[in-house]
């Protein structure tokens, strides 16, 4: 897309304009009729248009054309040229999104300094566009637990598919890059990945920030919808979104057009829509705040992302892959993980998931000594028990326990720590802690640790009931 598409039905100036053009070393392309320009601007959109607002023996006019540009192919810069111009078409074409005004007839030297001004745009509009697909191939799925294995395997189903999205999910658990893996792997990868952060953006302000605005002083200002034509809008917390803006997004779904706030034309857009929430949206369906017939639309196909606590044995890749990123991002050091530093890591509570665990790695790496592999004092102090030069350090709560509760209480949270570690899997966590398989089975029942499946993954947790039915 590096060519000039030259829009005039006068033959002498169209061809006038492309000599010109080709002397100064650029290609161009030539149509005579409405009809015609469509006709090259459906086979490859160019660089850049030059449009004569008026096109005799055409069922459009410039300004109708410029329309459709800017509604299917917003990237390129359209110049608008005219013989009969004025004011007031100047002023209409700028307000439909025209790059800039020339009248005929025009000085050369005009018209070369607004052409290379307007192919630098289109220069700058398709590197930024270029930088965006990078960004989206560049989502990183990052795991080889049960867990993320059978999130992954729902996600490469979806991937060739139009179909709507739900991603699930606490906060920090990855759900943007489980989206942008979709768009990365989809037919769309080559179009634009936007978000719209529906909680942190102001209610009164939603409608315009979508669906673009018209105002006499400042013409059109494009959407995030209207960004998004032709690949993915992404809805990050849409239980955030207000209601009255719900039943327009609905519209937008069963319609594919909407109109811009202060405007009177239908914008058409083609997009595929993946949404994501931490919360019950069923829940809140139930308090009537959110709309049933939106949701229906939007799970089409619900996907669990995993919270960090259900794919433990992801923290030392995750954690070898963050310490890879930062090195080449802001050249901190590569450093190592002990196995010391990792076993604790795997058995720290992580409320903000995967978020949480790279901002650690982050602060871990701005404070270190820049040598060696992590280790485990790097860490933060958490838990009932912390060791300190060589001796178990309780904390008050444990300490005040009987020997018998107490011993009871460090044993349950270590072997639950130990197999939620490894996954649920007792044989591994067996070999670990140095217990005969069948005798850590029977440790475990007595104190009343359970596992079951959740998210695909051995999740191990402690059963009250289990544990004073078993207890001597």
């Amino acid at each position: 897309m590096s060519d000039i598409l030259i829009v005039d039905d006068e033959r002498d100036i169209r061809e006038l304009v492309s000599d010109i053009l080709e002397d100064e070393g650029f290609s161009t392309r030539l149509a005579g009729t409405s009809d015609e320009c469509m006709a090259e601007l459906n086979s490859e959109p160019p660089a850049l248009l030059i449009l004569d607002i008026w096109l005799k023996d055409s069922s459009m006019d410039g300004i109708d054309i410029l329309k459709r540009v800017k509604r299917d192919n917003p990237d390129v810069p359209v110049v608008i040229i005219s013989g009969h111009g004025n004011i007031e078409i100047a002023v209409a074409a700028i307000k439909q999104g025209a790059y800039d005004f020339i009248e005929k007839p025009f000085n050369i030297d005009q018209l070369l300094v607004v052409i290379r001004r307007a192919m630098e745009t289109s220069r700058l509009r398709r590197e930024n566009s270029s930088l965006r697909r990078r960004e989206v191939s560049s989502a990183d799925m990052i795991g080889e637990s049960a867990a993320f294995r059978t999130m992954c395997a729902q996600l490469d189903k979806v991937t060739k598919s139009n179909g709507r999205v739900m991603l699930t999910g606490a906060a920090g658990s990855g759900k943007e890059i489980a989206a942008r893996y979709i768009h990365s792997k989809s037919n769309r990868a080559g179009g634009p990945f936007v978000t719209v952060s529906c909680a942190s953006i102001a209610s009164d302000r939603m409608e315009e920030v979508l669906f673009g605005r018209e105002t006499p002083e400042r013409g059109i200002e494009s959407g995030l919808l209207e960004e998004a034509h032709g690949g993915v809008v992404y809805f990050d917390e849409v239980a955030d979104m207000p209601l009255g803006t719900q039943s327009k997004i609905l519209r937008v779904l069963v319609d594919q057009q909407f109109q811009r706030v202060g405007g009177t034309d239908r914008v058409r857009v083609d997009l595929r829509v993946i949404s994501s929430t931490s919360r019950d949206l069923e829940a809140e369906i139930e308090a009537d705040r959110f709309r049933p017939e939106l949701y229906h639309r939007l799970n089409v196909v619900p996907i669990a992302v995993p919270a960090l606590e259900e794919r433990r044995e992801d923290i030392p890749i995750l954690v070898a892959h963050f310490i890879e990123r930062f090195h080449a991002d802001q050249g901190f050091p590569l450093r190592d993980l002990s196995e010391e530093a990792a076993a604790l890591m795997q058995t720290m509570e992580w409320p903000g998931n995967v978020r949480q665990l790279r901002n650690l790695i982050e602060r871990v790496l701005i404070l270190g000594d820049g040598s060696g592999p992590i280790e485990a004092r790097e860490l933060p102090s958490e838990g009932e028990a912390q060791v300190q030069d060589g001796r178990i350090v309780l904390s008050g709560a444990l300490a005040t326990l009987p020997l018998r509760e107490a011993r009871e209480a460090f044993e349950r949270e270590y072997l639950l720590n130990q197999i939620n570690r490894f996954g649920g899997n007792v044989s591994r966590t067996a070999s670990f802690v140095g217990m005969e398989r069948s005798a850590l089975h029977r440790k475990l029942k007595s104190l009343g640790v359970v596992t079951s499946t959740r998210a695909g993954a051995r999740v191990a947790h402690f059963d009250e009931n289990i544990a004073a039915g078993e207890a001597p």
